[in-house]
Formats: structure tokens, sequence, C-alpha cells
């Protein structure tokens, strides 16, 4: 089992959250996913959320909270996902580590070659964003 943890950066008022794309040469290469990465060995979900956040996007959370668990079996591993949305960070997300990134709104998420272990986050995140879901679809 590996333990992962995601950050949902989104802005609500657009209806938008952030992606990235793994890097050639990571496991799943060219997939969209939401930004995020392993849990060290007795670190705490927030603890790794910050600084997953700080290695890939130069961003320093300052508050999150819980928004989803979940466990998807790939066909060579297990993943768990602690995933996050963030309510406040500073500076400006930016590809720290030579991935591309974009804003999608939700309503186009899904048409992107997106890791099959997000797509629960999708409807949740439609869920979330219930009211506001004007836009491509």
């Amino acid at each position: 089992m590996i333990r992962v943890v995601v950050g949902l950066l989104t802005d609500e008022d657009a209806g938008q959250v952030l992606l990235n794309r793994r890097r050639r040469g990571t496991h799943m290469a060219g997939k969209w996913e939401f930004p995020g990465g392993k849990i060290r060995p007795g670190e705490p979900p927030f603890v790794a959320l910050q600084r997953e956040l700080a290695e890939e996007l130069a961003i320093a959370v300052q508050a999150a909270k819980p928004f989803l668990n979940l466990s998807h079996d790939y066909s060579d591993r297990r993943v768990n996902l602690d995933i996050w949305l963030v309510e406040a960070y500073a500076g400006v997300p930016v590809s720290n580590e030579g991935q591309d990134l974009r804003w999608a709104h939700v309503n186009e998420i899904s048409s992107l070659d997106l890791l099959a272990a997000d797509a629960p986050i999708v409807a949740a995140l439609r869920s979330h964003f219930s009211g506001q879901l004007e836009g491509p679809s």
C-alpha cells in the first residue's frame, strides 16, 4: 500500500481545479493528476501536504481541510489517497519540478487523460461545486 496525499487547489469562483501532468520517466507518465505525493513513514498527512506542494508547486499551504479518502488498485500497486481541499496558501503555483500545470473546469476534467485513482475525486468535486458548474461540459 502506497500512502499518497493529494492537494486540491481550487478557484471557487471559476469552478476550476489545478492539475499537473506526470513527467516522463515516472509511473504512468503523461497522465493528468491532482498535485501531491507519497506520505513518508510517520509523517502526518497535513505535513506531507505542505511538503509535497512546496516541492511541486513552490507554494506554502497555510490551511487545508480533509476532503476525501479512498483506495485504488492498479495492476501493479495499491494506493491510498488522503485528499485535502486547500483553503489558503502563499505564493503562486508554478511548475517547480518540470511538470505541465493547468487549471481545468470541473466539467472538463473527465475529458482529460486522468489517473484512474483520481476519477472519484472528480465526482466529489462536482458535488462540492454544485450550483457553480456553468462552463464546459
